[in-house]
């Protein structure tokens, strides 16, 4: 069995907690490096995960091994652009965690250096592997929706800034707050399910509301509450947004929240269309109700990894060529949208394409 040489750049949460158990658990698949700039990182990935062979500091050192085949970019989203340049120049075929980095014309750059190396480079966009939206995409193309005119998005919850003060409020680093760490993951599984909808408008408004006074902020709980500084850090990036986007297939509309005076979560899609709707619950079942018969029908759920289902089917495409549905190619749109909400925020006007 041919086994495919991999390298892992960022030894973080997403790494332990959804790419090296995938990767551990396919036996196609060497690990020959983990890397992390904090060396215990990679240290403690390796104690875990016994199929990495080498940990490093320098990603360079990787690159430079011509035994690699394909890198993960698992690091915080400013380096992504960086590191996933330089793989795709040493002749490295990526996969690179969501957002693709921290703004459009860099993820252009990124995808015309794909093209350009005649590299494969997917994104992280995992849910385009979930049962349940693959089901809600094959619907859609039989038609049971008839035409979905609208689409209306929640990804809301209750006081849920994740690291204050750290990487994930550093606008520098992160590139903007909740729309693209939560957002992301919800409209372009949006623009997916309807088949590759192309943007025409978009309006958006972003609040920095919450952690002003980052001191005085009070949470039940914050996920990556080890890289919180509210002592020196920053928090200049949006915990909660809203707005209204045109596409050439249907409007949508979402409201967005980290961290929401409401002890609720609201995470779910409604896809209205003319012979049949349905509510996706985010990364669980969905509902389906007919117009034909005025019932509503939920689908058996199997629950499943999609982040398994989606390294597998990146070490697969490394060694068939083909191209992936989270090829950069089809997530542009995305950036595209995200982009463009956030300026449409930050001039408080509509912006065309």
């Amino acid at each position: 069995m041919k086994q495919t040489v991999v390298a892992v750049i960022g030894c973080g949460r997403i790494a332990n907690g959804s790419h090296f158990p995938a990767l551990q658990a396919l036996e196609n698949v060497r690990i020959k490096y983990a890397c992390d700039l904090i060396i215990e990182k990679a240290e403690a990935a390796k104690e875990k995960f016994p199929k990495i062979e080498e940990t490093i500091t320098d990603y360079k050192v990787a690159l430079a091994d011509p035994e690699v085949e394909a890198v993960f970019v698992l690091t915080p989203n400013y380096a992504h652009y960086t590191v996933t340049m330089d793989a795709l120049r040493a002749g490295k075929d990526v996969l690179c965690e969501k957002p693709i980095t921290v703004n459009y014309a860099l993820s252009c750059e990124m995808a015309e250096e794909a093209k350009k190396q005649n590299k494969i480079l997917n994104i992280g966009v995992c849910n385009r592997f979930q049962k349940s939206v693959v089901e809600l995409a094959k619907m859609n193309a039989e038609g049971k929706f008839g035409n979905i005119y609208h689409v209306y998005c929640s990804f809301r919850s209750f006081r849920s800034i994740p690291g204050l003060g750290g990487a994930f409020t550093d606008k520098k680093q992160s590139g903007g707050g909740v729309l693209i760490d939560w957002g992301v993951h919800f409209l372009d599984l949006i623009l997916f399910i309807l088949g590759g909808a192309k943007l025409k408008n978009v309006t958006c408004d972003a609040y920095c509301e919450m952690a002003k006074d980052m001191k005085s902020y009070k949470y039940k709980s914050m996920w990556a509450e080890d890289t919180s500084d509210v002592e020196n850090g920053v928090n200049d990036v949006d915990d909660f947004v809203t707005g209204y986007i045109r596409t050439d297939k249907a409007s949508i509309s979402f409201n967005g929240a980290w961290a929401q005076n409401l002890d609720k979560a609201d995470m779910y899609i409604d896809f209205l269309g003319d012979k049949g709707g349905a509510r996706l619950n985010y990364g669980k079942d969905f509902e389906f109700c007919s117009a034909e018969t005025l019932e509503t029908v939920v689908p058996p759920y199997e629950k499943h990894k999609m982040h398994a289902i989606e390294v597998a089917d990146f070490i697969e495409s490394v060694n068939d060529r083909h191209k992936s549905v989270n090829h950069i190619d089809y997530v542009l749109e995305s950036a595209k949208l995200l982009d463009a909400l956030y300026q449409s925020a930050e001039i408080q006007k509509e912006i065309a394409f």
